[in-house]
């Protein structure tokens, strides 16, 4: 199906993702996110107090978050906007993306902003109460590492679902390096001719500011922390866990970061675009759930669901991007569909530019449709997982290009 909701084309912003303990490290997310769109949508000449609907999504907790989506729209200046706050782990962007569309769908909504952020850097210490402990003790929990080291359903971590899942199809430790290399290279093409392509949709030269938001402290230039992996240098790394064949060199890092899209009716997308030849529309959405500790499955099944709610075949696909916080995971999704694991992500994934949770799945969306625009319009696919061993997929179209 088509969704009555499209994305005006280059209405759409990110920041650069930056390393763990990094640039972003001590500023509050959501206050961030605003700050970073309240400026681009100045740029774009975008009056805020257009936004009918907000929906605002993070995993990790920051200070005020209970006001969540509304809070957030009001910083940015769109007080007539409320919505929802979501949290759908890794999948946070796909899901925000089709709630938005689900309310524009049912005429509740004309024009949404749709913003996820977060911060995996100092993250909150939370403390609950245990009334069962001995003598009132508490239980601590740090939401972001503990998360990932231990899925209360079944007791591993989250490179232990990597791992089930290579073993299952006897994916070795080289195959992973060899698409490593491969993203590696991909990603560098977003580099080239000084960032000709993330010039599109990133806030480069980004003034960083102070946590009080009162003064500029720095300046972002470009995502922070990836590191360039050689064949030598993967061939010395040793698997995470004995006896098992996934790296460090094989998996992402966490980050920091925002990303942002606006949504609206056909008729006003067309007014906002930076380009009204360009259309981009949304043709379907996909959810699906793997196995316990086989995560990295997920996207498969995810994106035959997007596809058969979109009405097309994976041989239909131009661009497929993923969510890709493991190699195994695109070397599984290529091997079941058929799609040119060599071909996917060809300017950059979550493998290579990190992973700051609820931003990386949409970011990747916006350099899909930077791609498809490039390419002269056709559908692209993205597709994701997400803890819990679940996934989320996305079919979108563009039709035109620059």
């Amino acid at each position: 199906m088509t969704y009555a909701a499209e994305i005006p084309y280059r209405c759409y912003w990110s920041t650069p993702f930056a390393k763990w303990q990094g640039s972003l490290r001590d500023l509050h997310s959501i206050r961030l996110a605003a700050h970073v769109s309240r400026q681009r949508l100045a740029e774009l000449k975008i009056d805020p107090r257009q936004f009918d609907l907000a929906v605002l999504g993070f995993t990790t907790p920051q200070k005020h978050c209970f006001y969540g989506a509304p809070w957030y729209a009001g910083l940015v200046g769109a007080e007539n906007a409320g919505g929802p706050t979501l949290s759908q782990a890794c999948a946070t962007g796909v899901r925000a993306v089709l709630t938005g569309a689900q309310e524009i769908r049912s005429g509740m909504s004309q024009m949404a902003l749709i913003t996820t952020c977060d911060r995996t850097s100092n993250g909150p210490h939370v403390v609950y109460q245990s009334p069962p402990g001995p003598g009132g003790t508490v239980v601590c929990e740090d939401p972001v590492w503990d998360n990932m080291q231990c899925d209360p359903l079944g007791g591993h971590a989250m490179v232990t679902t990597a791992e089930n899942v290579a073993k299952k199809y006897g994916v070795s430790t080289q195959e992973q390096h060899d698409i490593v290399l491969r993203r590696g290279e991909q990603y560098a093409a977003a580099l080239a001719s000084d960032r000709a392509f993330q010039r599109g949709y990133m806030t480069l030269g980004m003034e960083i500011p102070s946590p009080d938001f009162r003064k500029t402290v720095g300046v972002l230039d470009g995502d922070e922390g990836v590191m360039k992996s050689t064949a030598e240098g993967l061939a010395r790394l040793k698997p995470v866990v004995a006896g098992g064949s996934v790296t460090y060199g094989g998996q992402t890092h966490p980050a920091d970061g925002n990303v942002s899209i606006v949504l609206a009716s056909p008729e006003r997308a067309r007014e906002l675009s930076r380009d009204p030849a360009i259309r981009i529309t949304l043709e379907g959405f996909g959810l699906a759930r793997a196995p316990l500790a086989f995560m990295p499955e997920a996207p498969v099944p995810a994106a035959r669901r997007a596809l058969a709610n979109a009405g097309v075949d994976i041989r239909d696909i131009a661009v497929v991007n993923s969510h890709n916080p493991f190699a195994v995971n695109d070397i599984v999704f290529a091997r079941e569909t058929g799609f040119d694991v060599m071909a996917m992500n060809n300017y950059g994934c979550s493998l290579i530019w990190g992973h700051p949770n609820a931003p990386t799945g949409m970011r990747s969306i916006i350099e899909m449709i930077e791609e498809l625009v490039l390419r002269g319009g056709g559908i692209g696919l993205f597709t994701g997982c997400a803890a819990g061993d679940t996934a989320m997929a996305a079919v979108i179209r563009v039709t035109g290009s620059r």
